[in-house]
């Protein structure tokens, strides 16, 4: 029976929680949505069940919904330890996504909101959050062409979009250790806080605010990226040490990875322009336009794409990659433009992008057959949860991380074990895209 679950507000979220477990030795598997994760077997034999509620982009009303069910299909498994996941950037409706959860638990739960993650250089300050030495509203995030984030005083954010009070721990509590941590966490509580904003620069704060919560003995919701959540999984004696998962170097040949682009950040862009410096690594382009009007004009572009790359898989020696791509190429588009222009509702347009890098993707695999794919590679939470939405995948259990935030695991359902990486727009640095090719070769081999 799962011990630890989490709802997460988006697919590539959820796998950055799962394998901080996943490398501890908890059996975890994530679900695509609510549906997916009540309609499972086996799911007895997990130690953690991990839901994205794909609620990032929202409205609050539609968010809150999606989460409260999330909770309820959580506890219904017999779920004791409950975990809000929070994107390291704060976009979307956090603070109506912790009522949603507290709502449906017992009453007297706290929020305890650690959103920091310094393996990824992403820190909490006097309430305020620090990306890589850069303050939160002045990183690309704050542009973001769905959930821009405007406010970096986290507490104040949290005002926003919850109907609790909201407190505030800092660092120099934190700093004295876990007794003073306790102290400042308690009269938060005095003062009537129900979600608790904490500071942290380093794993140990990290660890010493999971033992303070572990000493009060209350009743805790951990809303964060998902250190706070492990820290607290092994102090309560259910996951062991982390360690990496790493199978050996593997014979190449005769296979490809597939990447599926979604996101337009900046970082996504250069780490696929020095991917593609690689001969072997090969680009498709397609346009976005098209996939979002949709109907035949959609049809005909991704019938183009998929007859590009399955030429290219049945050369005799076959692309060591092949990259789909809508928004690295010519002029970004203003996806909420796209929308107002053709009467849609709002997200429709970067929905219709992803459906469409989806089913690009299962065309080719159908085409060549799954014996020359090593792996499926896709940034941005939104293409991850389509293309396994259009493979019919049934959940992915997650094994290990290529770096932090960068996840690693397998699918189950439809090419059962067929390795899968996904990572989130803002991750890496320029060579990272090198990096997960590398490792989904790895996974390919491993029996």
């Amino acid at each position: 029976m799962p011990i630890i679950g989490t709802v997460a507000d988006d697919l590539t979220g959820a796998t950055t929680t799962g394998v901080l477990l996943a490398r501890s030795e908890a059996r975890t598997a994530v679900f695509f949505n609510v549906e997916a994760a009540s309609n499972a077997s086996r799911v007895d034999e997990l130690d953690a069940v991990i839901i994205s509620s794909n609620s990032r982009p929202l409205p609050a009303n539609e968010a809150y919904e999606k989460v409260k069910d999330a909770t309820i299909a959580l506890k219904n498994m017999g779920v004791k330890y409950f975990q809000k996941r929070t994107d390291t950037t704060m976009r979307g409706g956090i603070g109506v996504e912790i009522d949603a959860m507290l709502d449906q638990l017992e009453a007297g739960t706290v929020a305890v909101v650690v959103p920091a993650m310094p393996q990824s250089k992403r820190i909490v300050v006097g309430g305020y959050s620090v990306i890589d030495g850069v303050a939160l509203i002045n990183t690309p995030v704050a542009k973001d062409v769905r959930t821009p984030v405007k406010e970096n005083y986290i507490p104040r954010l949290l005002s926003g979009q919850t109907q609790r009070k909201v407190g505030l721990v800092t660092l120099d509590s934190v700093l004295e250790g876990d007794e003073s941590i306790k102290e400042a966490l308690t009269e938060q509580r005095r003062k009537g806080c129900e979600v608790i904003v904490v500071d942290a620069i380093t794993l140990e704060d990290v660890e010493n605010i999971a033992q303070a919560c572990i000493a009060l003995n209350w009743d805790v919701v951990s809303v964060d990226p998902g250190p706070f959540t492990s820290k607290l999984a092994y102090h309560r004696s259910l996951i062991s040490t982390e360690k990496p998962n790493v199978p050996p170097k593997a014979d190449e040949k005769g296979r490809t990875v597939l990447i599926a682009a979604g996101s337009a950040t900046p970082v996504t862009k250069r780490q696929m322009e020095v991917l593609c410096e690689d001969s072997r690594h090969m680009r498709i382009s397609v346009d976005p336009v098209a996939l979002i009007e949709g109907g035949d004009m959609a049809v005909e572009e991704a019938s183009k794409a998929v007859e590009r790359a399955v030429k290219l898989l049945e050369l005799s020696e076959q692309p060591r990659a092949v990259l789909f791509e809508t928004a690295l190429h010519g002029e970004l588009l203003n996806l909420a433009e796209e929308d107002n222009k053709r009467h849609y509702a709002g997200g429709m347009s970067a929905d219709r992008i992803n459906a469409g890098l989806g089913m690009i993707i299962r065309q080719v695999i159908e085409r060549v057959g799954r014996e020359k794919i090593a792996g499926l590679y896709t940034t941005g939470g939104d293409t991850m949860v389509n293309v396994c939405h259009q493979l019919g995948v049934e959940c992915i259990e997650v094994l290990d991380y290529v770096i932090p935030q960068t996840d690693i695991g397998r699918l189950v359902g439809s090419y059962d074990g067929l390795p899968i990486v996904g990572k989130g727009g803002l991750t890496g640095n320029d060579h990272t895209a090198c990096d997960i090719v590398d490792r989904l070769f790895r996974e390919a081999a491993r029996k």
